[in-house]
């Protein structure tokens, strides 16, 4: 592995003392990484190596720790609006981007691991990528996947999007894309950007309109979860569908 936003000392016959302050700090985070993982390192630490590629001159401990005091976790920073993370000092557009980017890639990776598979046996990857994808959002939104007879998952769609505490549903165009795609079974999923993902009065009665809706067309719904940051509720494992 070669790393190329600042010259290699070592390998011109220096040492990590004879590095600059903040280039001997990048070194040492690079080894404990390639010995350690990143479970080896606090969220600030893996942040920093992040912003290593965006801020290639300058110490970026105190950038990556004023992003983790600011908005809470690894997760939270990488989650949030373009416009919060340029408030804090020293992010530019290019920080911006190198961040959005690692969340594009989770979020990509954690899908490919759903699609095309049979969701119902794949709950764990299928809850991981929701997470990944909906978790740390500042509104709410409302997705919708549609499987197959065998509950291989077909299409993955955000049906809505909303304010930080509503989203509005339509159950009609829920049960007419369901059919445009030949589903013949659904799993709804919505986040709650407070954090907590215990469902409202809102969320069950909405939820038993669509159960009602799709079973005048033979579609199932299997279940409605909703995720949190602090973790997901099943309705299908409280008893209400």
């Amino acid at each position: 592995m070669s790393f190329k936003d600042e010259p290699d000392l070592a390998l011109a016959g220096g040492s990590n003392k004879d590095m600059p302050g903040h280039l001997g700090h990048r070194e040492r985070l690079r080894e404990r990484f390639s010995q350690g993982g990143p479970d080896a390192m606090p969220d600030y630490e893996l942040l920093e190596l992040v912003l290593f590629r965006a801020i290639p001159r300058q110490d970026t401990k105190p950038i990556a720790k004023a992003l983790i005091a600011r908005f809470g976790t690894f997760g939270d920073v990488l989650a949030a609006p373009a416009a919060r993370l340029k408030e804090v000092k020293g992010i530019g557009d290019k920080v911006v981007f190198e961040l959005k980017l690692i969340q594009a890639a989770s979020v990509r990776m954690a899908r490919t691991s759903v699609l095309a598979k049979p969701a119902l046996t794949s709950w764990s990857a299928l809850i991981e990528y929701c997470t990944a994808a909906m978790a740390y959002d500042d509104r709410e939104q409302f997705r919708l996947l549609f499987l197959d007879r065998k509950n291989v998952l077909i299409a993955d769609e955000v049906q809505q999007r909303g304010t930080v505490d509503h989203t509005p549903v339509y159950p009609r165009e829920i049960i007419k894309r369901a059919l445009e795609l030949s589903a013949s079974a659904i799993i709804l999923v919505h986040n709650h950007p407070s954090g907590d993902p215990t469902p409202s009065q809102t969320d069950i009665d909405m939820t038993r309109q669509i159960v009602e809706a799709a079973a005048k067309l033979t579609i199932t719904v299997h279940d409605h979860i909703i995720i949190g940051r602090t973790g997901h509720t099943s309705f299908r494992a409280l008893k209400l569908i």
